[in-house]
């Protein structure tokens, strides 16, 4: 048998450079890892900020056409709650209303994937044990994935500043920092939840859940309480990406709220790193509890084992998708107020949701986005596939009487049901709140969570987008699949804001559902997309019948 190094130092050596030894090689080979997704992310985050800017100079001509806009927005809680909060109306304060608490939260989502994949993913794969028997410190591997989403939320920074300096550099500068502060953040509280942990998905829905609650906050304040000409409402001095809003880009910065982002980033590294330095490789404070001698009847056979390990994952975003919509509904009924005699704001509104009433344009916009989010669980769900596959823990299934089709299908169940359950919720919790806000309860839920089911074909597309990866390019599952995501995530939040060219919008499969509720609904495309979805997935288990089995 072979000896496995004890990794544990004594107390002198725990400190200084032994406990960093071989970041660099390590920092080398997270940069070569990532030398794609980094690139991607940085570019779509960092660019973003321009095509703003551009868009704003060819809609808004004016002074008087910005001074409007930004006015009339702010007066309504509803698109405060969805935009956040113009604090001035210069094209370069309009700019980072329109995008910049976007840009913030995807910027924290980014550094939390960087910083589990290579901390947490790296050890429940053995491979940190591995290099923990060689010359690396206790602290290397922390230590190189802070460095890695230091450089990459760095990039997103300065690609901000030089886009935007045009409109003044100090509001450029602000805007880049507030982005990059708050994905350091979200990065330090990944380290966290990576070190309490005992697997990288949990500690991925543990640091997801903070960015969602974070923007929820921020969402929830500002539909509260107009911040243009005053203080914001507590709930948005509770969240980090309200920290970064209220750095007010372009309309005399407050620059003490970055020191607010950096403190948070400072104390979670080193929250971090106490907690690295007083568990074992591969341990976490918080490990599963063993299970009785017997197993029960709900674990019986692949289903049984699928449900079990996916259930708490559903349970979470299930509350979470509900809470969220029912919000949104609350805040959708003045929607219509907003608007007034301004054809460029019903402009706005009519992109994002439809050409219908303003308030069924602000719930179809909502409803659209939740839909979007929920690819992100729908994804999780196959991935899970993956993640048995490679750390061997599919084999000894396989090994009996349980066929690979059998297998995928016990997960598979999951990824396609488990949205259908998440988005009836998400209908529930918001036409429940709308329906009694607009004293028609009996009327308005049916259509709110008819438009909310309505969502299920594109989210299947991408669930099978998921499935053939994994059937024919199972190396590439993980990166392509979240590559994926990520690019139907951006469409959808950011495409109609920006008035993207339809031809984009249509390489999501949300760009060919009609905007719900209001607008005429034809079969057409519900029928494509779920031959498209059935196509893709018989592809994909096509695939994983006919390939090897790797690790």
């Amino acid at each position: 048998m072979t000896a496995v190094a004890d990794t544990r130092v004594s107390a002198p050596e725990r400190t200084g450079s032994r406990d960093l030894a071989g970041t660099g090689t390590l920092l080398r080979l997270a940069l070569r890892r990532d030398r794609i997704m980094i690139p991607v992310w940085a570019l779509a985050i960092g660019m973003t900020g321009s095509s703003t800017l551009s868009r704003m100079k060819s809609t808004y001509e004016t002074a008087t056409d910005r001074a409007n806009v930004a006015k009339d927005m702010n007066s309504n809680g509803a698109l405060r709650s969805m935009l956040g909060v113009a604090f001035d109306d210069s094209y370069g304060a309009l700019t980072a209303w329109r995008v910049g608490t976007f840009l913030a939260a995807f910027a924290g989502i980014m550094s939390l994937l960087i910083v589990i994949r290579h901390t947490r993913e790296e050890e429940e794969s053995g491979r940190q044990e591995a290099l923990s028997a060689g010359m690396v410190g206790r602290r290397a591997g922390l230590t190189s994935a802070l460095l890695t989403v230091g450089i990459a939320n760095a990039a997103i920074t300065l690609l901000v500043v030089a886009t935007l300096a045009g409109e003044g550099s100090g509001g450029a500068l602000a805007l880049g920092l507030s982005i990059g502060l708050t994905g350091m953040v979200f990065g330090g509280l990944a380290a966290i939840a990576a070190q309490i942990t005992e697997n990288a998905r949990l500690a991925r829905g543990l640091a997801s859940a903070a960015v969602g609650v974070a923007y929820l906050l921020r969402m929830a304040g500002d539909a509260a309480k107009d911040a243009s000409e005053g203080s914001s409402h507590v709930l948005v001095w509770l969240s980090p990406i309200g920290w970064a809003e209220n750095t007010r880009p372009f309309a005399q910065e407050r620059w003490w709220t970055l020191l607010l982002l950096a403190v948070l980033a400072a104390a979670s590294f080193a929250v971090a790193y106490v907690l690295t330095g007083r568990r074992d490789v591969g341990a976490s404070f918080f490990a599963s509890r063993p299970g009785p001698a017997t197993a029960g009847s709900s674990l019986q056979g692949a289903y049984g084992l699928a449900w079990r390990l996916q259930r708490g994952t559903l349970l979470g975003w299930v509350v979470g998708v509900a809470l969220s919509a029912a919000m949104l509904g609350g805040v959708a009924n003045g929607a219509g107020d907003v608007v007034g005699d301004s054809d460029k704001n019903r402009e706005i509104i009519e992109r994002m949701g439809g050409a219908q009433n303003i308030d069924d344009a602000f719930l179809a916009a909502m409803i659209g986005l939740i839909g979007v989010i929920v690819t992100v669980h729908t994804a999780t769900a196959v991935l899970r596939l993956r993640a048995e596959e490679t750390d061997q823990r599919a084999e000894p299934l396989l090994a009996n009487a349980v066929s690979r089709l059998r297998w995928a299908m016990s997960h598979l169940v999951i990824a396609y049901l488990g949205p259908v359950v998440i988005l009836v919720a998400g209908g529930l919790g918001a036409g429940i709140v709308y329906g009694a806000a607009a004293d028609d309860l009996g009327g308005e839920l049916p259509r709110v969570l008819g438009a909310s089911l309505a969502q299920i074909p594109a989210v299947w597309v991408i669930t099978s987008v998921v499935v053939l990866l994994f059937g024919l390019l199972p190396s590439y599952t993980t990166s392509l699949g979240w590559a994926v995501v990520g690019v139907v995530v951006a469409i959808g939040w950011l495409g109609p804001a920006l008035d993207a060219p339809q031809a984009v919008l249509n390489l999501s499969p949300f760009g060919h559902l009609p905007k719900l509720p209001g607008e005429s609904v034809s079969a057409a495309p519900f029928v494509w997309l779920l031959l498209g979805s059935a196509v893709l997935t018989a592809a994909g288990l096509w695939g994983l019948r006919r390939r090897d089995m790797t690790n």
